[in-house]
């Protein structure tokens, strides 16, 4: 079998550092009222500088797959933030 170069204890530990960032972005949104759309954005830009982070500092593509599922994530979140940036504010009557 193959080394990647990676051991299962730094791939994880490579899992839950973007994951307790974007729950960090989330409560530190909520505790200070931020837009969600912002929010958003925000773990947007999380996800996708940790996925090319993963792609270049991890050797011999260890961490590809995860660096292509943050990706993904993070244009989810674009088009999340998106979506909120153009729907109108609830009025409260």
């Amino acid at each position: 079998m193959p080394h990647l170069g990676i051991d299962i204890d730094q791939y994880v530990l490579l899992t839950i550092y973007p994951a307790a960032a974007f729950f960090a972005i989330g409560f530190i949104g909520k505790k200070t009222h931020m837009h969600p759309g912002t929010s958003y954005l925000l773990q947007a830009i999380t996800c996708i500088v940790f996925a090319i982070a993963y792609v270049f500092a991890v050797p011999n593509g260890g961490a590809q797959g995860l660096a292509i599922v943050l990706g993904m994530f993070g244009v989810l979140l674009l088009f999340m933030a998106r979506k909120q940036k153009l729907q109108r504010p609830e009025q409260s009557v």
